[in-house]
């Protein structure tokens, strides 16, 4: 698939933000892990997303992000800018200082909280893409913001020249396909159990928080899928299946995701910032139970598998709180 086609690649990583054991970012970890990810086979990374722990970072923190990709990169992946806000002036700002900062690409959240109507949710998308020159992906994620994005709404938004995708986190496969065939969006898959049905009914690709852990089997599916290799594909969808329910059926996918990376001595603290913690000692239990039976993965071995609970508990207050302004 071209560039032009695709300005955003087909395996991206939903990535999450380092932090030291208070709560601040951990700057060198980020670099490692962004080198880590890319060097497993990601041709994007979206940053400063719901797995980057948007809602906690402060906008300096989100904008070094972006430049701090850029530099890891070095060409070799594109950045996407995640997140947003739930004011449009705010998201507005936000994202032009990205576009200055160096990213790729900007993925916009459905405005939480506001619980906008959907000509409410379609001027916020509109106004931000006329305001940045930089290719749009539009988040349909109703599980976390209170509203979905209609279809009728995404026919309309389709039209303007800056939104050339959608993540979709919905799980309508009937939706994905009318809109696959009423519109030329790229389509990404946002839920990680569903990255191969999505791709085998014309998904363009993942933006995936398992593939913090594991990017190089997605890379394996993505490409066996387009080269018409349905059984490679499904079968390193199944060897992913446990590792990616240890990721998203327990805790937050950011919390699950930072505690077995540090278990895999691949990040030097699980820590969260609160309201988020980590997992309690039953949910680390069940994590650690799922990892059990994960098996012959590539990039991943976890017979060094050492996951810390202690480290883990709890959550942080940073010293600069993230704020709307």
């Amino acid at each position: 698939m071209s560039d032009s086609a695709n300005p955003f690649g087909q395996v991206l990583v939903a990535l999450v933000t380092p932090f030291t054991a208070d709560g601040e970012v951990d700057w060198a970890g980020v670099e490692k892990h962004m080198d880590d990810v890319i060097n497993d086979g990601a041709d994007g990374i979206v940053v400063t997303g719901t797995t980057g722990e948007t809602s906690t970072l402060t906008d300096p923190e989100k904008l070094r992000l972006v430049e701090v990709g850029k530099a890891v990169s070095a060409g070799r992946a594109k950045i996407i800018t995640g997140g947003g806000s739930n004011e449009t002036a705010h998201a507005i700002q936000l994202y032009q200082q990205s576009e200055k900062a160096g990213a790729d690409g900007v993925m916009i959240v459905t405005p939480y909280y506001n619980k906008p109507t959907q000509a409410g949710i379609l001027t916020h998308f509109r106004m931000i893409a006329d305001a940045t020159d930089l290719p749009v992906i539009l988040y349909d994620i109703p599980g976390r913001t209170g509203v979905p994005i209609k279809y009728e709404t995404i026919l309309r938004a389709a039209k303007h020249p800056n939104i050339l995708a959608i993540k979709d986190a919905k799980g309508d496969f009937s939706e994905v396909s009318r809109v696959l065939n009423q519109t030329d969006l790229l389509y990404f898959s946002g839920d990680d159990a569903n990255v191969l049905p999505h791709l085998s009914i014309g998904a363009s690709g993942l933006i995936g928080v398992t593939a913090n852990i594991a990017a190089r089997p997605y890379r394996q599916i993505v490409d066996a899928v387009n080269a018409g290799d349905l059984a490679t594909a499904t079968a390193a969808h199944r060897k992913l299946e446990p590792l990616v329910r240890a990721v998203m059926t327990h805790v937050p996918g950011t919390v699950a995701a930072k505690y077995i990376l540090h278990g895999l001595g691949r990040i030097g603290s699980p820590r969260v910032r609160l309201p988020l913690v980590g997992p309690e000692e039953w949910e680390a239990a069940q994590i650690e139970d799922e990892i059990d039976l994960v098996t012959d993965i590539p990039g991943v071995d976890f017979r060094n598998f050492r996951p810390d609970r202690n480290a883990a508990a709890g959550g942080a207050l940073p010293r600069i709180a993230g704020t709307t302004r």
